[in-house]
C-alpha cells in the first residue's frame, strides 16, 4: 500500500481575521480559540509545529507551587484551574502525579520553615480540590537518600504531560476542524502597515522557497523568544519585551530504586529543580541562564550539565550512574518578561498581552511569557482583546482523577484498537496513550494492510499507522516532525541510529519514498535529533553500514 502526503498548499493572496505568528503550544491554541470563535484564521511557524520551547521544557503541568512564594496568588490559582481542565479533556496525554518537595535542611535553615511549608502546600491542596495519599513512595525515596543529610520531605500532587508535542498536534487537528489554516516552515518576513494599522504579512514558504503575501485584520506574535526579533524585522519599534532565560536539562536512565515519584529539591546553588520520571528515563532540570543569542540555536553548555548532575548525586549518591550515563542534554529559551537586574526566579510566569497601538501598529498582539499550564487561558485572554466573544470552559472533573481511573479508561480504548488494528494489546494502549480518541481511525487504517500495523522500529510499540496519520492529517513534513513531535518516539530510550533508518524505511515504503529520499530524510532527521537533544553517539560505523 502506499499513500502520498497531502500537498502543501500556502494561503497566497488570501485574507484572514487573525494571522498568529508562531506555532507553539501558546500560537495552536490562540487559533483554535479563534476560529472556534468563528474568525478566519491562519497560524504560521517558521519551524515545525511545537519545534521551539514547547518541545523544550520541563513537561509538567503545575499550580506553580514555587509561586507561593512570590506572593503570585492568582497566578497559582488560575493554574490549578487549567490543570484541573487539561487533566479532565486530555486524561490520556496529562496525567496526575506525585510529587515529593525534598529540601535539605542544612542549607537554608531560616528561609523556610516547617510550618510556613505545611502552610503554603494546605493552601495549594485547597484551593485545587486535592486528596491524595503518600502511600509507601514516601519511605521508599528517603531510602534512597543521602542519609548522611538532614532532609525534610512534603508529599503534594501535580500533573504531567509527558509529550506536550502531542497536545499541540490535537490542538492543530481541533484548530484546522474549525477552519483555521495551518502553515509550518512558513517564515514572517515582514509584518505589513498601513495608516498605523497591521494589513498582513509577507511571510515565505522555507521548503518551496517561495515568497507570498496575506492579508489579516489583526496579528498575534505568539513567536515566544523570537518574538523581539520579528518586530525588529518589521521595523516596529517597541521597548525590549523578552528577557531570554535558558532552561537546560539532563536525561538519565531509570536506576535500581528510583523514587516512583517526582521530586521537586534544591540544586547545589539553592534554585529549585525537578527530578521527574519521563518515558522510561529519569528528566532532570531545569538551569536558569540569560540568553540573547538565537534561540533556535541555544544548547546546554557544559557548565549546566555538570550542575544539573552534581545536583542530581548530591540527592542520589548511591544510583550508580555517572555522567557518561547521561542519554541527552537538551535547552530552550523562556520568553519571560524583559526585567533587567531581577532575579530569573523573581520574574513573574504570568503572560503578558502587549498591545502595540503606540508603536503604529494597531491590530498587533505581541504575547510575552506564558507557560504549558495557562495556554488555553492565554488563548482566552487574547480572543477577548480581540473582541471574539469565549465562553469560559466547563470543567469536566470536580478533582483530579484517580491515576486507576485513566488506566482502566486507556484499557478500555486500547482494547478496542487492538481487536480493530489486529495488533498486540500493549502495541494498541501505546498508540491509545498518545492519541486518546482519535487512535480508533488509527486503527481502521491498519486494519487495512499490513504494512501499517509494523512496529517504527523492532524496540517500538508504536507502528507505521501513526506516522502516515501525522503526514495526512497532523501536517508532519519531515521525518524529524513524525519522530520527534507527532510520534516522539525518538524521545524514547531504545533509540539509535539503526531505530531512526528502520522508521524512515518503513514509512518511506508507504508513502512511495524512493530509496534516495529515504536516505535523505533519514540523515536530516538524524542532524535534528542530534542538534536537539545531543545524544551519545554510537560506535563509529554504524552509519556507513546503514546509509551504503
Amino acid at each position: 500500500m502506499q499513500l502520498s502526503g497531502p500537498e502543501r498548499v500556502c494561503p497566497k493572496d488570501q485574507n484572514f481575521d487573525v494571522l498568529v505568528i508562531g506555532g507553539g503550544i501558546n500560537g495552536i491554541a490562540v487559533a483554535r480559540e479563534c476560529a472556534r470563535g468563528g474568525k478566519t484564521v491562519a497560524v504560521v511557524e517558521q519551524n515545525d509545529f511545537a519545534s521551539g520551547t514547547t518541545s523544550r521544557s520541563t513537561r509538567i503541568i503545575h499550580g506553580g507551587l514555587r509561586y507561593l512564594e512570590h506572593g503570585e496568588i492568582g497566578l497559582v490559582r488560575e493554574s490549578l484551574r487549567e490543570r484541573e481542565r487539561l487533566l479532565g479533556l486530555h486524561p490520556h496525554l496529562v496525567r496526575p502525579v506525585q510529587f515529593l518537595l525534598t529540601l535539605n535542611n542544612a542549607d537554608r535553615p531560616f528561609l523556610r520553615n516547617s510550618l510556613a511549608i505545611r502552610t503554603g502546600l494546605w493552601l495549594y491542596h485547597r484551593w485545587a480540590g486535592v486528596e491524595h495519599n503518600t502511600g509507601n513512595v514516601l519511605r521508599e525515596f528517603e531510602s534512597t537518600l543521602d542519609a548522611g543529610e538532614n532532609w525534610s520531605i512534603y508529599s503534594y500532587e501535580d500533573a504531567q504531560c509527558e509529550f506536550p508535542e502531542r497536545l499541540v498536534a490535537e490542538w492543530l487537528i481541533e484548530a484546522v476542524a474549525a477552519g483555521a489554516t495551518v502553515c509550518n516552515y512558513t517564515k514572517v518576513l515582514e509584518i505589513r502597515r498601513r495608516d498605523g494599522r497591521v494589513t498582513g504579512a509577507r511571510l515565505r514558504d522555507t521548503i518551496a522557497g517561495t515568497e507570498f503575501e496575506v492579508s489579516a485584520k489583526h496579528m498575534v506574535n505568539a513567536s515566544g523568544p523570537w518574538a523581539d526579533f520579528v518586530l525588529r524585522d518589521s521595523g516596529i519599534e517597541t521597548a525590549r519585551l523578552v528577557g531570554g532565560v535558558r532552561g537546560s536539562h539532563i536525561v538519565l536512565p531509570q536506576f535500581s530504586g528510583a523514587a516512583g515519584a517526582a521530586i521537586y529539591t534544591e540544586a547545589l546553588d539553592g534554585r529549585p529543580i525537578f527530578v521527574i520520571p519521563w518515558n522510561q528515563q529519569l528528566l532532570v532540570g531545569t538551569t536558569e541562564v540569560a540568553d540573547t543569542g538565537d534561540p533556535g540555536k541555544t544548547n546546554p553548555s557544559a557548565e549546566e550539565i555538570n550542575y544539573l548532575f552534581d545536583s542530581f548525586t548530591r540527592l542520589f549518591p548511591r544510583s550508580g550512574l555517572s555522567k557518561s550515563d547521561i542519554r541527552y542534554a537538551f535547552a530552550g529559551v523562556r520568553p519571560l518578561p524583559y526585567s533587567p537586574g531581577k532575579k530569573s526566579s523573581a520574574i513573574t510566569r504570568k503572560h503578558i498581552l502587549h498591545d502595540h497601538e503606540q508603536d503604529g501598529a494597531g491590530g498587533l498582539i505581541t504575547i510575552v511569557g506564558g507557560k504549558l499550564t495557562t495556554a488555553m487561558s492565554l488563548a482566552r485572554d487574547v480572543a477577548g482583546k480581540l473582541g471574539i466573544p469565549v465562553l469560559e470552559p466547563v470543567n469536566l472533573m470536580a478533582a483530579m482523577a484517580p491515576a486507576d481511573e485513566i488506566e482502566s479508561t486507556l484499557k478500555q480504548w486500547a482494547h478496542l484498537v487492538a481487536c480493530k488494528a489486529q495488533i498486540s494489546e500493549s502495541s494498541a494502549h501505546a498508540v491509545a496513550t498518545w492519541h486518546g480518541r482519535c487512535a480508533l481511525a488509527i486503527a481502521r487504517a491498519a486494519s487495512l494492510d499490513e504494512s501499517l500495523r509494523a512496529p517504527l522500529c523492532s524496540h517500538s510499540e508504536h507502528i507505521v499507522a501513526e506516522a502516515i496519520e501525522a503526514v495526512m492529517h497532523e501536517a508532519a513534513v519531515t521525518l524529524a516532525d513524525i519522530l520527534l513531535r507527532r510520534v516522539p518516539v525518538a524521545l524514547g530510550p531504545c533509540w539509535s541510529e539503526s531505530c531512526s533508518f528502520d522508521a524512515a524505511s518503513r514509512i518511506g515504503a508507504v508513502l512511495g519514498w524512493k530509496q534516495s529520499k529515504i536516505h535523505k530524510e533519514y540523515e536530516s532527521f538524524e542532524r535534528e535529533r542530534t542538534e536537539f537533544l545531543h545524544p551519545r553517539t554510537e560506535p563509529a560505523g554504524i552509519v556507513g553500514r546503514l546509509v551504503s
